[in-house]
């Protein structure tokens, strides 16, 4: 894995991690009960989003650390992947 996949890899992780973290401890206007005019009941009034930020950051590294482990250890490799032989063999 190259310098380029390993931060795409990082990237990816990050963002699916992010989507997961967003709705967590997520205080809507609803639930304030402090509606703003012409708003919906579920928007964020608090999203804690640096915060939530950080933890994306440290829980991505983590991931991405476990996954760069197994793909530079090379206990899965791409040809693992190739279920129709269009690969050459390994040597």
């Amino acid at each position: 894995m190259g310098v380029t996949s390993g931060l795409v890899l990082y990237a990816v992780i990050w963002f699916m991690t992010f989507l997961i973290v967003i709705p967590i401890r997520l205080e809507t206007q609803g639930d304030r009960g402090e509606i703003v005019p012409g708003t919906h009941a579920g928007a964020p009034e608090h999203h804690y989003l640096k915060q939530k930020a950080w933890i994306t950051t440290l829980a991505a590294a983590v991931i991405w650390g476990i996954l760069a482990t197994i793909i530079l250890g090379g206990w899965i490799t791409v040809n693992d992947f190739d279920w129709f032989d269009r690969l050459p063999d390994p040597e």
